[in-house]
């Protein structure tokens, strides 16, 4: 069999690169990378030799997608029955159907061997590794099947245990034994599912799950199971309680009565979800488990909700950390504006690049173009840098861009005042406001207790929201008659200090609405200095679009500067229908905070999916500045950006924002304790650095002892042992996370069952 000529080969290179896929060109009919590094290249299909095979590289550079290689005829064989179905199969003549691709976010690379002979089962391929492709010939001369279906999005927990029951399942199929018996018990004492069948699928699914442990969410973890038994996979009740008894409850800290595992599979039963029935069970494509009302599966919940009457609402989310650097990625003008302030900045920095060129593809698509349901392109964009963290050259690109495109009045540097924003849009009716002081005004909406209407923050409020309407200006004094502007279009980029931003942060700014419509971004670390480029003048084709932008008016015309009718913009089908499905997961969010009064969940969940539509909206303009159409992968990228944005905020609400005095110092504790290299730090000098009375000290302590955020220790020092304390946190690898405020009702039952 002959390789693919060049250009058959790099077409297909192209084309899987269209997907979201980076691919690396391997030896000829072999599976072994040609270049060193691979792992880190981002190759262009130009650069691809003749001859050579194509490798896909997996895992998070390639947006998750990951590989189940199946290595044995007996795992082919059984794969339909214990792995989630799937569009995407291949293989090749003498082994068809040996590779089933999904996307599962987070997946790790896990292998399966026979403990008998060591030989390879299967195995489950994600970051950090590759897998050849057609149109590539196999080592034994075969062609390599093309990868051209979509694959199923699936859960990375639920694919592991799957992958691993198929493991399973091989090994007893050969006559050994493996920690899990392909049967499953059944009521009355006697076996008999055969492996394979819907209920093994649903017992290797509760395997991945975490077990409910007192004090850490034990309600919402259950009930997720038995979701999971009875609507997922739809399974009778009576088999789910029996599943649950045997299969979960053992590993569940202390573990449940039947009494309150009956309980928790009526709730399953009777609860409305927002997932249709069999979900986890039917072929089909199935969603990923961040997808799916499970109220606190896996316990990745933003917020979690009581779901029984006794227990107590907890507003602590997860800290979902920094944006993931692939969500800084939007095709056309954003990209092309970044690559030049990454080239030329002293100190590249590829968040602050990315915000720099958002505002700068926001302000000139401004009062031009809509959705069809009349949103704009106007953000607030706030990144929280340090000083010589190179925040300076990205305004300098934009103000340069404003400058050759004869656009400078519409720059603006600093907030004066309220009026002077008003004074600025009525002699320009869109602003470009890049603005370094963002702490200054930060602190003027937690001082300005009146909403007087002139305030700073209260204006930028109400022009948010104005955008595609008339906004009156104030009446100037010997002014016959009161002024407006007629969609008025205000973007904001401005940096903040993080120490700064974090000690401004309040409930009145939370809540207030002006903080769900920031987008915040950590810009992390300085990037290392290099020597700018030698092309320090501005890109043509950026100049080329700007100038586009500058001279572009919907209708044409004098009439449309004054009274603008901006290009709508539409959603393809799919694009429709995935915003849908954001807006309607994103309406159970806020009915659940609504239900527990939970104001600052409210706010932020109720701008969720109105931030991923003008997310899109950019994406497609920067994308297709002359045509543009927003697709499919428009909305994915602006949901999953979104998304991050309103569990930051969550995050950051739990953690720095106080709800009275004696909640302000238990967070100042666990805050202290955090900072500390294995969170502890001894009782004496955490009194010193509290600086409380030793009573006021103590009730700090019982409290978050009482609520399993800190516990006492035992501190060996050079002269005696001393005492302290330890934060417990949800995940010990993450200094910053805090652990989850007491569940009252788990913490009964922990005293009901000792």
């Amino acid at each position: 069999m002959q390789p693919a000529n060049l250009k058959d080969l790099r077409s297909h290179v192209a084309a899987y690169r269209e997907r979201g896929w980076y691919c690396v060109p391997l030896k000829p009919k072999s599976k072994s990378p040609s270049r060193r590094e691979w792992t880190a290249l981002r190759l262009e299909p130009v650069v691809f030799p003749e001859g050579c095979n194509i490798g896909l590289i997996l895992g998070e550079p390639s947006g998750w997608l990951v590989d189940v290689d199946l290595d044995c005829r007996e795992a082919i064989e059984l794969a339909d029955q214990y792995l989630p179905p799937t569009p995407a199969i291949t293989g090749r003549p003498s082994s068809p159907k040996s590779h089933r691709w999904y996307i599962a976010a987070n997946a790790t690379t896990e292998k399966y061997q026979d403990p008998s002979d060591g030989s390879m089962i299967v195995e489950l391929r994600s970051t950090g590794t590759q897998t050849v492709v057609g149109p590539s010939i196999h080592p034994d001369g075969e062609p390599c099947d093309v990868l051209d279906s979509e694959p199923a999005t699936v859960p990375a927990p639920m694919l592991a245990a799957c992958v691993k029951a198929l493991a399973d399942a091989v090994i007893v199929r050969r006559g050994g034994s493996c920690q899990r018996s392909p049967s499953v018990a059944v009521p009355g004492g006697s076996s008999t599912k055969p492996p394979g069948d819907i209920e093994q699928r649903a017992i290797a699914y509760l395997a991945a799950m975490p077990p409910a442990i007192s004090g850490s969410n034990g309600h919402s973890q259950t009930f997720a199971a038995a979701t999971a038994l009875v609507h997922g996979f739809g399974i009778e009740s009576d088999r789910a309680l029996t599943i649950l008894q045997t299969e979960y409850n053992p590993r569940c800290v202390p573990p449940w009565s039947d009494r309150e595992l009956q309980h928790k599979i009526k709730q399953a039963a009777t609860k409305s979800h927002d997932r249709p029935f069999g979900w986890l069970r039917d072929d089909g494509r199935i969603e990923s488990a961040s997808d799916v009302d499970l109220s606190g599966f896996m316990v990745k919940s933003d917020v979690v909700v009581a779901d029984t009457p006794e227990r107590k609402q907890s507003d602590v989310a997860k800290d979902p950390g920094h944006l993931p650097e692939r969500l800084f990625n939007v095709p056309g003008f954003v990209r092309q504006v970044m690559d030049f302030t990454l080239a030329n900045a002293p100190y590249p920095n590829v968040a602050l690049a990315f915000c720099g060129a958002m505002a700068l593809q926001s302000y000139l698509a401004g009062r031009k173009v809509a959705t069809t349901g009349d949103l704009r392109t106007n953000i607030y964009l706030l990144a929280l840098a340090g000083s010589g963290t190179g925040k300076e050259f990205p305004r300098k690109v934009n103000s340069q861009v404003l400058f050759q495109i004869g656009e400078t009045q519409s720059l603006g540097d600093k907030f004066a005042s309220g009026e002077g924003i008003q004074d600025a849009l009525a002699r320009s009716s869109k602003m470009l406001f890049q603005n370094d002081e963002m702490d200054g005004v930060l602190r003027q909406i937690n001082l300005d207790r009146d909403s007087s209407r002139e305030s700073i923050p209260n204006i930028l409020l109400t022009l948010y929201t104005s955008a595609g309407d008339f906004y009156p200006l104030r009446v100037k004094a010997n002014q016959k008659e009161a002024h407006h502007v007629d969609q008025p279009h205000l973007t904001l980029f401005g940096t903040a200090t993080p120490k700064y931003f974090y000690e401004s942060l309040s409930q009145r700014m939370l809540t207030n609405g002006f903080f769900a419509r920031l987008n915040i971004i950590d810009v992390g670390k300085r990037g290392k200095g290099q020597t700018p480029g030698s092309a320090r003048d501005l890109p043509e084709a950026v100049l080329e679009t700007a100038k586009w932008w500058a001279d572009f008016y919907p209708g044409g015309g004098n009439f449309m500067r004054e009274h603008p009718r901006p290009l709508r913009v539409s959603f393809t089908p799919e694009a429709e229908a995935a915003i849908n499905e954001l807006r309607e997961r994103t309406e159970v969010e806020y009915d659940k905070a609504d239900d527990a009064g939970d104001e600052v969940a409210r706010a932020a969940w109720s701008r969720t999916c109105e931030h991923a539509k003008k997310l899109a909206l950019i994406y497609a303009v920067s994308e297709n500045h002359m045509q543009p159409k927003i697709s499919l992968q428009a909305v994915r990228w602006a949901s999953e950006f979104s998304l991050h944005q309103t569990r930051r905020q969550l995050y950051l609400a739990s953690v720095h924002v106080a709800e009275n005095p004696f909640h302000k110092e238990c967070l100042k504790f666990k805050k202290r304790l955090s900072e500390r290299e294995g969170h502890v730090m001894p009782r004496r000098e955490l009194m010193r650095s509290m600086t409380l009375k030793a009573h006021d000290f103590d009730q700090v302590v019982q409290t978050l002892i009482q609520q399993e955020e800190i516990e006492p220790v035992t501190i060996t020092t050079k002269t005696k042992p001393a005492g302290g304390y330890r934060l417990i946190t949800t995940d010990e690898s993450v200094s910053q996370s805090v652990s989850e405020t007491t569940d009252s009702s788990d913490a009964s039952r922990s005293e009901t069952s000792s």
